[in-house]
Formats: structure tokens, C-alpha cells, sequence
């Protein structure tokens, strides 16, 4: 049967994350996955199963997030996304899909991925502005010194050990990970944007590696001090997580790293 490849945007707010989640003796908790697959599902007349790249969190949100499906269709492909969308509620749309090979894996075909955290710094209280971002921006009133921020990020890009930046029931064998890019921009007087790309990542470890670099605008921690944490694992050394809501999966890119393919 064909295999369908979905990009998929989402506030994910009301979401309990990604995963479709059916706590036994309750009903199904709302997630991404659990929505999608009942739309697609009306969309081709069957049962599905929708994979995703990134297991997102409860109240992380996405603009570039990869699913995939197998099953026949009679709706013609450049009409599939607005097909499933139409079925979908007002915080989750598909932005594009594709025709894939059959044996196409979202979660291990994956070479890269890209998330950012947004940050409002320097706002005694929440203002006007701030309120229609409540949903996506993390604020704080003291205002961070971005240079601080964007040494501690280069100290963090390269192969590593990233245990210490990582929650303590992260699930995983193996704790390497390596960090194409890690960044820090002020799009606007008063507004951060951290991203990171990577070839994979742990258990909260963007949201850590967040908070890491806010404390390094607070002055509360230097490269120095990430670099131990780096060495010895202990997460003591690196920053608070940071709340799920101000973290977003931008890109996930199939194919060989450098190459031209960000589905995002």
C-alpha cells in the first residue's frame, strides 16, 4: 500500500504531547497522534496508524513536525493535506504531503532535527504584546546578557556526553549526542530565540540546555562550568528546565547530514 509522508504544525497547549496515551479504566487522553489518526482515518475510509519523528511533550508545540501513514487513498496527492486538515481541530493542520517509499520510517530515516525556545527578557510584567504570546514565549524580568548566552551555546555544539542535560527518567542506554548548532538571537529588543539542531535528543535536554543559557545571561554559570557538566554528568552543573511551552520542533531533515532536506 502507498506510504504518505505528512508535515504537521501544532499549538500544543491542550495536547498531553504527542503520543497517543490510553491510561487503562479512562478515556484517551487528547494528543497529537490520537486527533491525527482519527482524521486520517476519515480522509482514506480505514484505520491508521500514524507515526511521528519526535514524541513532542505536553504543551510543546511544532511547526515542522514529520508523520507518516500507510494506506490506500482515491484523494488525489496535492489534495491530501487540505483533506486531513479539514478533519483535524483549529490547533493541529498538515502543511504538506508527499508519496514515500514503503519502507519510509520517520523516527530512524531522521539524520537531524531542529528545535527552538522562545524568550521574553527584560518585562517587569506580562504586557500587551506578551499576551498574545503567553502560549509560546517563556518570560523572565531580568535582563540576560545575550553575549553570556551565546559563548555558553558554542560550548555545547560538537559530540558529547549529555547527561547532565537531561531529565533523570530520560529512558535512553546511551547519553551521546552530537550538536550541529546551537544559537542564541534577539530577533527584537527583548525577544531570544534559542535553537538547536542535533542528531538526536534526550529526555528535556532542549528545554535544559534553555535554561542553561539563561543562567548564563543571569551570570549564574560560564562555558567553564558547562564544560564540567559536559565531562562529569552531573546535572547540578547545568540549568533548570525550562516550562514546555516556550519550546518549538521546527525541522526534522531525512537524507545526508548537509544536504538540501528540511521538510520543515
Amino acid at each position: 500500500m502507498p506510504r504518505y509522508r505528512l508535515l504537521v504544525a501544532y499549538d500544543g497547549t491542550d495536547f498531553h504531547g504527542w503520543q497517543r496515551q490510553e491510561p487503562p479504566g479512562a478515556p484517551p487522553l487528547r494528543t497529537v497522534q490520537g486527533v491525527l489518526e482519527l482524521a486520517v482515518a476519515e480522509a482514506v475510509g480505514a484505520p491508521v496508524q500514524v507515526m511521528g519523528a519526535s514524541r513532542t511533550d505536553a504543551g510543546v508545540h511544532a511547526l515542522g513536525q514529520v508523520a507518516a501513514f500507510t494506506a490506500e487513498t482515491r484523494i488525489p496527492l496535492e489534495r491530501l493535506a487540505m483533506a486531513i486538515t479539514a478533519r483535524l481541530p483549529e490547533d493541529v493542520c498538515v502543511r504538506r504531503a508527499e508519496r514515500m517509499h514503503d519502507g519510509f520510517d520517520p523516527i530512524s530515516d531522521c539524520v537531524s532535527k531542529c528545535y527552538r525556545y522562545t524568550i521574553a527578557h527584560g518585562v517587569e510584567a506580562p504586557d500587551a504584546e506578551l499576551l498574545f504570546e503567553r502560549r509560546t514565549t517563556w518570560w523572565t524580568r531580568q535582563r540576560l546578557d545575550v553575549g553570556a548566552m551565546r559563548r555558553a551555546a558554542g560550548v555545547l555544539v560538537g559530540t558529547h556526553d549529555f547527561a547532565a542535560f537531561a531529565a533523570a527518567n530520560h529512558g535512553r542506554e546511551h547519553t551521546v549526542r552530537t550538536v550541529f548548532g546551537c544559537t542564541v538571537t534577539e530577533p527584537r529588543a527583548g525577544r531570544l530565540v534559542v535553537e538547536v539542531a542535533g542528531s538526536g535528543f534526550l529526555y528535556n535536554m532542549v528545554r535544559i540546555i534553555a535554561g542553561t543559557l539563561v543562567d548564563a545571561g543571569r551570570g549564574k554559570l560560564d562555558g567553564a562550568t558547562i564544560a564540567r557538566a559536559l565531562s562529569t554528568g552531573d546535572r547540578a552543573l547545568a540549568g533548570p528546565t525550562l516550562p514546555p511551552h516556550g519550546l518549538r520542533l521546527e525541522w526534522a531533515r531525512y537524507g545526508t547530514v548537509g544536504e538540501a532536506g528540511a521538510i520543515g
